[in-house]
């Protein structure tokens, strides 16, 4: 088991945090735009700021960091792969979405039950895709993998 490689670390991260951020934005702003206007209304806030924005875009790279982390983290156990940045994506899912979404939009009340449910699906799929996204750029250190898990070049060597 190797230590982390950094620079790709970043660089995968970068890489989810950009599919994140644009499929956050394609979900929220343009999907489910109406449903959020109208739950703010109803509290009472105003519409989204563009300082707010700015804000979750942030957000939306430290998530992509924290993704490509556990991939890099898990990868040992479980190989390279598509497979692994997937369960990566999911437990970062759980932690980052899921479990805050119920907790504050679901079991609080303060969102429509619809939004709660499309916005917290809808960053299922922005944190799956982004982790498998920024975790096709990362790569051990000192490594010169073609995507192929350990498991899967071994198995070629050995036919």
């Amino acid at each position: 088991m190797g230590k982390i490689n950094i620079g790709r670390w970043i660089l995968g991260g970068i890489v989810a945090g950009i599919a994140i951020n644009l499929l956050g934005y394609w979900v929220d702003s343009v999907m489910l735009a109406q449903r959020w206007a109208r739950d703010m209304t109803r509290l009472g806030r105003p519409e989204i700021t563009v300082r707010q924005m700015v804000l979750f875009n942030l957000i939306g790279f430290a998530l992509g960091l924290l993704a490509v982390w556990v991939y890099a983290a898990i990868r040992p156990r479980f190989g390279a792969g598509v497979r692994t940045a997937i369960c990566a994506g999911i437990a970062v899912w759980v932690a980052a979405s899921l479990l805050p979404n119920a907790s504050l939009m679901w079991v609080t009340g303060l969102f429509n039950n619809h939004l709660t449910l499309y916005t917290t699906a809808g960053a299922l799929i922005e944190i799956v895709v982004g982790t498998v996204a920024g975790a096709a750029v990362y790569r051990e250190a000192g490594t010169a993998e073609s995507g192929a898990s350990a498991g899967q070049r071994a198995q070629t060597a050995r036919a």
